[in-house]
């Protein structure tokens, strides 16, 4: 399997692919193979070839935040006081624990070093989990919070080079 930082060339029915599946990742083999214009067994060949490229890293559904009783997204902005491997890790072994944290990415040019966006059900509840988790995670030394008033774009199909 190739890393997620290597580069895989695609294909024009790759690339077809790929964009089908990021819309639509119910739609058959049957209906993916004629729109790109494939027999079935070809197409599926070519779908589990990419799965274990690693370009296509799994199948999920969209939920609606709100319909689930989370009224409420967060952005922190998390500062660490050591910039070590050790307490990274420890971090993020934690956040990846929380439910409630739905993304966790290591930044730069920032004076932050994680961005995490959260979902929680209403300001009561991002109180208990900044005062009772994220603050108490061992290295955090400081957390800036901003709070989602509207998403404009979401999982938005990312076009295939």
């Amino acid at each position: 399997m190739k890393s997620s930082s290597e580069h895989v060339e695609l294909d024009r029915f790759d690339r077809q692919i790929v964009e089908l599946l990021q819309a639509d990742g119910r739609i058959s083999n049957q209906a993916l193979a004629e729109a790109v214009n494939l027999s079935p067994s070809p197409c599926l060949r070519r779908v589990r070839a990419l799965e274990e490229a690693g370009v296509i890293t799994g199948y999920h559904a969209r939920v609606n935040d709100r319909a689930l009783g989370y009224g409420l997204t967060a952005l922190l902005l998390i500062s660490m006081d050591k910039h070590t491997p050790e307490r990274f890790e420890h971090f993020e072994a934690r956040v990846a624990a929380l439910p409630e944290v739905q993304e966790c990415l290591l930044i730069t040019g920032q004076e932050a070093d994680y961005q995490l966006r959260i979902a929680v059900t209403d300001m009561d509840d991002y109180q208990r989990l900044l005062l009772e988790h994220i603050t108490r995670i061992e290295g955090v030394s400081g957390v800036h919070s901003s709070f989602v008033l509207r998403r404009v774009l979401h999982d938005r199909v990312l076009p295939p080079r």
